[in-house]
């Protein structure tokens, strides 16, 4: 293999590529990126069994042929090379080396065959749509942060996208939720989503699928299958493993009857949350909030440290209340609402919490009270 390419092309193949590779490996050909050259093209594939990232990028390719190298080493050596340089790749059959050459700088590195490299093989996918780029970007941003972390609940680790809503307003839905809290978001389901299997998009991939999207107002091609899910961007392709597993019945935790309608302003508020929250203890972080018609007074004790209260004009009109939350649970859907106003609609302190944007109603949140 012979092959010629620009650093910074490389440099950034190599930063989507490199990543899904973990730094511990038990197994040597895990820690390595396959590297192909043929037709006046290069690609890089890494994988880690569950996740694999391809890419694809133009090259000179003198002799065609494929070989593994340490994928972080490699990373760091075209990293380091100067800007603008021409990077020639060279590895013949015989010795079990790749040689890297940019201007005077020379590398070696050991390789592994290429026939041990694993094959995501990904079998047929039943089903596949596009949507602009920006779109997934949004429905990842927006519920993210609600993926459980706890693995026993393993069914929990990821976004559960499938098609809802109604005939008319059909919709492509992403829902997580760690049981504390919940976040959805609907889109207008694309061309080819109807009677799309439910399923669940692992946290690690949907991180991986989130970094991929640099220019928002590409098109993203997502097909998926029962057991696969692809995701295809520019010279990017992504393929991972689903989430073997039943996602609860969301539904039933979502409240319809919340009677109680505060509205607050979302930039005063996140940031009343965030100074009485100093307050607030590692462990309980929790903050109450006191609601009488026109005002919310937001309080925290620890009696530790001391206590902290605000005072914030709302409209809120109905029967006093007073309610506890999770003070980062708070602030983290806070920074979740697009628009300037905030709609929390609430029943008494031992019920969930429904919260949204008031102008925007794709995206809903829901938050279980504390004790305070």
């Amino acid at each position: 293999m012979k092959v010629t390419v620009e650093r910074a092309q490389l440099l950034k193949s190599l930063g989507h590529v490199h990543r899904v590779v973990e730094r511990r490996n038990t197994i040597p050909i895990l820690g390595n990126v396959l590297v192909r050259a043929e037709n006046a093209k290069l690609s890089l594939k890494a994988t880690d069994l569950d996740l694999e990232v391809t890419e694809t990028l133009p090259a000179e390719t003198a002799t065609a042929g494929s070989t593994t190298v340490p994928a972080h080493m490699f990373y760091d050596i075209v990293r380091k090379l100067p800007d603008g340089s021409q990077i020639v790749l060279e590895a013949d059959g015989d010795r079990a080396v790749l040689a890297i050459r940019a201007g005077r700088s020379r590398f070696t590195l050991q390789t592994l065959p290429e026939n041990d490299f694993p094959d995501l093989a990904a079998g047929d996918m039943s089903h596949s749509f596009s949507l602009a780029a920006k779109d997934v970007k949004r429905l990842i941003d927006r519920t993210q942060f609600a993926i459980s972390t706890e693995e026993t609940r393993y069914y929990l680790n990821g976004i559960y996208l499938h098609a809802a809503g109604t005939p008319k307003a059909a919709t492509l839905r992403g829902v997580a939720t760690d049981g504390h809290r919940l976040a959805q978001l609907d889109l207008v389901q694309p061309k080819g989503a109807e009677g799309m299997p439910g399923v669940i998009v692992p946290r690690k991939t949907v991180g991986e699928v989130q970094r991929l999207i640099e220019d928002t107002d590409a098109e993203m091609t997502i097909e998926l299958s029962q057991a696969k899910i692809r995701f295809t961007i520019g010279n990017v392709v992504l393929t991972s493993k689903l989430i073997d597993g039943t996602f609860p019945d969301y539904g039933r935790v979502i409240p319809q009857g919340n009677d109680k309608e505060l509205v607050v302003d979302k930039k005063d508020f996140e940031n009343a949350v965030d100074r009485v929250s100093t307050i607030s203890s590692e462990r309980g972080r929790a903050v109450k909030l006191s609601l009488s018609p026109g005002k919310l007074v937001l309080s925290v004790t620890n009696p530790d440290s001391g206590s902290a209260t605000e005072e914030l004009e709302v409209e809120y009109a109905s029967d006093a209340l007073d309610i506890g939350f999770n003070s980062r649970y708070l602030l983290d859907i806070a920074a979740q609402i697009e628009g300037d106003v905030a709609v929390l609609k609430l029943a008494d302190p031992g019920s969930p919490t429904l919260v949204q944007d008031k102008e925007d109603k794709s995206a809903l949140y829901v938050l279980m009270p504390m004790r305070v």
